[in-house]
């Protein structure tokens, strides 16, 4: 028998965004533990915005478990928080309740800034590094500096060690600004993967010195991009059946629900969907190919393919759930009647 590292992760009450909390139990077995095996775990909801101090058990429910290469013997165990009866969903617990599809697939690309001594990451002691141009995809110290590469690699290394499907990074439009790129099946999976990978890197950081700043317009009404979580996204039937009339019946429905949607695509996100920087503006729906100041970008990909494959919403931003974004997005594509594939062909 071994004993294993077994650090429990879960979000807390806290709103408009919660925040990540993690705490770690010792358990032996006799391999890597499935997650059957993993137990209820407690812990004291007064402190996290999950109960009061007169009642203050919840309950950890184990719901995916990774490989954490960072520790000997260590496991990272994504959770919902549970009722103290181990069963009832906490009011907290958005995950509990989203719709879910395996066949739905979604790609989230995760903005952030590095953050140091009160700033991004480069930037001088007082006002601006040169405006943005090179920093993107860039190279060299005077773009990126001398960590922050160092960082971003770690981090891709621990996500695929633990089995995430990290899918890339990339130096972001301002400076201190990163992405990575995130995928899954099915919205929980997807969802699952982002907030742990979000873990991973926050847990990193700690040893450099630098926080992840995850608002989406940081620097305020300035010249410098915001950060997004854009989402790519395709059902079985967008990938095996689409066709140009479904693909418009669905932008008219994304465009009926514009305010559903952009209830739960991050909080401030006002401050970022303005029209300018990529955006599109909040309270106005677009779509164009290859558009990326438009609210949903369509891939030439998925023209030239007769209107089959995936879609790319813009609008989620950096602090977003993706649990909550996904499962809008499923629930607006579920208004558009599908016709049979034998009637399709």
């Amino acid at each position: 028998m071994t004993k294993y590292k077994l650090e429990y992760v879960w979000l807390d009450g806290y709103t408009p965004t919660p925040n990540l909390r993690g705490k770690t139990q010792i358990k032996e077995f006799a391999n890597f533990p499935k997650l059957e095996e993993l137990p209820l775990w407690g812990f004291d909801g007064s402190s996290t915005l999950q109960a009061e101090g007169r009642s203050s058990d919840c309950v950890l429910k184990p719901v995916a478990v990774y490989p954490d290469a960072t520790r000997t013997n260590g496991a990272l165990v994504m959770c919902e928080v549970m009722m103290p009866d181990g069963k009832t969903p906490h009011a907290s617990n958005k995950r509990a309740t989203i719709l879910d599809d395996p066949g739905a697939w979604f790609g989230f690309e995760q903005e952030y800034f590095f953050y140091k001594d009160g700033r991004p990451l480069g930037f001088p002691t007082e006002g601006y590094p040169a405006p943005q141009g090179p920093y993107y995809t860039g190279v060299g110290y005077k773009n990126v500096g001398s960590i922050a590469r160092e960082i971003v690699e770690k981090h891709l290394d621990f996500c695929l060690a633990a089995g995430i499907n990290h899918e890339g990074i990339n130096a972001e439009v301002a400076k201190g600004q990163w992405e990575f790129q995130i995928f899954g099946k099915g919205s929980r999976t997807a969802a699952d993967q982002m907030w742990m990978a979000r873990y991973i890197m926050m847990r990193l950081c700690e040893s450099y010195g630098v926080d992840i700043e995850w608002h989406c317009k940081p620097l305020g009404d300035t010249d410098w991009n915001g950060s997004g979580m854009h989402c790519n996204f395709s059902t079985e039937y967008m990938r095996s059946v689409g066709g140009k009339d479904y693909f418009e019946a669905m932008m008219k429905a994304f465009e009926k629900n514009l305010m559903d949607h952009i209830a739960v695509y991050g909080p401030d996100n006002d401050k970022r969907l303005t029209g300018k920087h990529e955006t599109a503006p909040w309270n106005k729906f677009s779509y164009g190919v290859a558009d990326r100041g438009a609210s949903i970008r369509v891939p030439h990909s998925f023209v030239n393919n007769g209107y089959k494959g995936y879609l790319e919403d813009r609008r989620p931003n950096s602090m977003g759930d993706p649990y909550a974004i996904a499962s809008q997005i499923l629930k607006t594509i579920s208004e558009v009647p599908t016709a049979k594939k034998s009637a399709a062909a």
